[in-house]
């Protein structure tokens, strides 16, 4: 890489002018936001370039890999796809051998440079999409964690009676969120009695039923006593062909039948004024 230092030291203002050229037109990147990072890069390459190191995993280039890591984090978030992350780094391979080609003695010595040089940038150019990738599975991760917190609301129908309706698949992951935010409502209200509305789940299997039964038991070890509505007819003859045993839960085929048995289990009424 002793000839790749040699060139950025020599040559550093041209090649980042012409990097950054190349660069034009990348979406969402203005001239002087490109220059801004195309030196800080620069100078972080000629420094590890410059120490003897033999391959971009060397531990001079961790500041190297650092910004990269940052840079490819960042633009994961904003939106980048991979390849247009990477084409940061790729860029700068034509400007790079441009001045390797009128720097180099002999046709041996321009093969040795440029070999190392293209080693150099795939390496780099590699890493950055993959920190992208990782930094898209953590947004996608997060995003999924919102929805599921979104998707699970506990809301409080009377004094002391919650409903927590439910719409999609019930797995093991959304069963965890669900059961969590509906024990700290009730701790939080006091609540004697919940509602778990499945009008909005598609099916019901026997993982879905035993998901339901857990979330029913820890309510029940809360103090509060547990509906399930949303009994429609197809879910009724799945949960008898499967030999599901809700045990003695209650169970009303609407939200409004579930509302009415809980506000006389608390001991109120409704009236038509």
């Amino acid at each position: 890489m002793s000839a790749v230092a040699r060139e950025l030291t020599a040559h550093r203002d041209d090649i980042l002018s012409d990097w950054v050229a190349a660069q034009t037109g990348t979406r969402g990147i203005s001239s002087a936001e490109a220059r801004r990072q195309s030196s800080e890069f620069l100078t972080l390459l000629e420094r590890a370039t410059a120490g003897g190191a033999t391959s971009a995993d060397d531990s001079s280039f961790e500041p190297v890999r650092a910004f990269l890591g940052e840079l490819s984090r960042a633009r994961a978030v904003e939106g980048y796809s991979p390849s247009e992350t990477a084409t940061f780094v790729f860029s700068l391979k034509a400007p790079l051998f441009r001045r390797l080609r009128t720097s180099s003695a002999n046709a041996d010595d321009l093969a040795d440079a440029v070999w190392s040089a293209t080693e150099l940038i795939d390496s780099l150019g590699l890493y950055t999409t993959e920190v992208h990738q990782r930094g898209r599975e953590e947004v996608i991760h997060r995003q999924q964690a919102d929805m599921l917190e979104l998707s699970t609301p506990v809301v409080t129908l009377w004094e002391g009676v919650l409903a927590l309706p439910m719409i999609g698949t019930l797995d093991s992951s959304r069963t965890q969120v669900v059961m969590e935010t509906l024990l700290q409502r009730i701790v939080e209200t006091g609540a004697d009695m919940a509602i778990i509305d499945i009008t909005g789940v598609p099916t019901v299997d026997t993982l879905t039923a035993q998901h339901l039964l857990k979330t029913v038991t820890a309510a029940r070890l809360m103090g509060a006593d547990c509906i399930i509505s949303g009994i429609r007819p197809q879910i009724a003859q799945t949960i008898v062909h499967l030999g599901v045993d809700l045990g003695n839960v209650t169970t009303k085929a609407s939200l409004a039948d579930a509302f009415r048995l809980a506000l006389q289990r608390t001991g109120r009424t409704v009236v038509r004024a």
